[in-house]
């Protein structure tokens, strides 16, 4: 009877540890995302919706200045993307982590 009590207390005390530790690689994860994604939206996510905002007010543009918009938005694109897939990356991470 203790043998089985004993080994019952061992293995909910493991199973509390892999709780904690896993809700501790969450935290962190989410932690670290939360920490990260406010810099990448200012540089990259806030440019894209400034666009947005000047098509909904009806702007009018040039085909010089739509020009000289996809070329920013080409080279923010590719200066974007390595943050971007890390973020997207930390996220996958986050949901794993969770089931």
């Amino acid at each position: 009877m203790r043998t089985v009590a004993l080994s019952l207390l061992i293995l909910w005390t493991l199973a509390l540890a892999g709780c904690q530790s896993k809700a501790a690689k969450v935290k962190q994860l989410q932690d670290q995302y939360n920490a990260e994604y406010p810099a990448y939206a200012k540089e990259c996510v806030d440019p894209e919706t400034a666009g947005a905002a000047r098509m909904l007010t009806g702007e009018k543009l040039t085909a010089e200045q739509m020009a000289t918009l996809e070329a920013k938005k080409r080279e923010r694109d590719a200066r974007c993307k390595p943050e971007a897939d890390r973020l997207a990356q930390i996220q996958k991470e986050i949901l794993a982590a969770q089931q």
